[in-house]
């Protein structure tokens, strides 16, 4: 038979399958040929081109290990470092990734056997982040790149001079609070006791300046004036009354907010929507919710006595006294009773110790008074469940 033509199903359907991946038996690392079938990979094992290659590789085996270890281990952490960056991620999810591209290295051709040994190493040589958990293996690409470092060092030393101009507010706003008290203090009003020389005298009593002076004036000179000047000024001590009922009936109007009012708002402003979605702490008491590890540790309370990665932490069970590494998505928090001492684990208040004065179960929030920082002894109402935590 002659060659099938170009648009023929077999010509077509044999271009779609050499786009794809084939299966990794059937592939030759040292030829770098993909072979479709078992039949195809045998003749290509008895071809006079792949004896010249093995030949070239029994005279210095580990030459040519290293130089495809190289190559590997180079373009999986170019593709963590473009794509993924710095977030912390999946191995699989990296690895798939890797694979998809036709011309890869394998990993069978490599000193690694497993991908779990290869991520077991890239933490031994510092390359990445590793850790372990119950989903598996995750790493994080560490950028070592001059530019970056530099880039990360200018960026912490601007939060810690946001965090000096925040602790050197709340000392002045503090500063300026308590002065206001004192002043306050000094101010104290002085009460003496109502009493008259003359018991046959009148008590009068001056509401107001503008009252007191009409009525004076219309005492002095009433014994003076006829009967119509009288009435004439009685109407216009009638309408004055009116309009001071009317005026006092009058809301009172705002008072303009001072320069540290408004920095106070700002601040607690800024407090509140500062958020981070990592929230856990050494020292508090956190309940596992995960079933992956049995019944035995299934809502058993246990003591957070390290944090790994922001994300992970070393918990200490009560009861039993195991030591278990659990993710946070696997733990929450734990809401002691009303009076005991507590952690705020998010939110402006993040770090500060407290005491727990009532729980609103309709809202999910609490009422707690902060026993540390410059804010020692503010009351702040509406903290969430998950943004605090019983204290060991």
């Amino acid at each position: 038979m002659g060659k099938s033509d170009f648009l023929s199903p077999k010509a077509i359907a044999n271009r779609i399958k050499s786009k794809g991946l084939q299966k990794l038996r059937w592939y030759c690392q040292m030829c770098q040929k993909q072979c479709r079938d078992e039949n195809g990979f045998k003749c290509h094992c008895m071809s006079e081109s792949h004896q010249r290659q093995l030949l070239l590789a029994s005279e210095n085996p580990q030459q040519f290990m290293d130089y495809f270890s190289e190559e590997f281990r180079n373009d999986f952490l170019e593709l963590l470092r473009r794509r993924f960056g710095t977030k912390r991620v999946h191995n699989n999810i990296v690895y798939n990734e890797y694979i998809s591209h036709r011309e890869h290295i394998h990993m069978n051709a490599t000193q690694w056997e497993t991908l779990t040994d290869f991520t077991k190493w890239l933490g031994r040589e510092g390359l990445c982040k590793v850790d372990e958990t119950p989903k598996g293996w995750y790493i994080q690409y560490i950028d070592r790149d001059p530019e970056t470092i530099r880039r990360q060092l200018e960026l912490e030393k601007k939060k810690k001079q946001d965090l000096d101009d925040e602790e050197k507010t709340a000392k002045f706003i503090e500063e300026q609070v308590r002065r206001g008290l004192e002043g306050k203090e000094q101010e104290t009003p002085v009460f003496t006791e109502l009493s008259r020389e003359n018991d046959e005298e009148k008590v009068t009593f001056n509401l107001n300046k503008g009252a007191g002076s009409s009525a004076g004036a219309t005492s002095s000179k009433s014994s003076s004036l006829g009967p119509s000047a009288l009435k004439t000024l009685g109407s216009a001590a009638s309408m004055r009354r009116k309009e001071s009922s009317q005026s006092s009936a009058q809301p009172a109007k705002k008072k303009k907010k001072s320069a540290l009012d408004e920095i106070m708002e700002l601040e607690e402003e800024k407090k509140r929507t500062a958020r981070t979605d990592s929230w856990l702490q050494p020292g508090i008491i956190v309940k596992i919710i995960t079933k992956k590890l049995g019944e035995k540790y299934h809502k058993k309370k246990g003591v957070v006595k390290e944090v790994i990665d922001r994300y992970t932490a070393v918990v200490k069970m009560i009861d039993s006294g195991d030591r278990l590494k659990l993710d946070q998505t696997h733990l929450e928090t734990v809401i002691p009773a009303p009076g005991k001492r507590i952690l705020v684990l998010n939110g402006g208040y993040r770090g500060n110790e407290g005491i727990l004065e009532s729980i609103n179960e309709k809202t999910f929030s609490a009422t707690i008074v902060i026993e540390t920082g410059p804010l020692k002894g503010r009351r702040v109402e509406g903290i969430q469940y998950e943004d605090i935590s019983k204290l060991a």
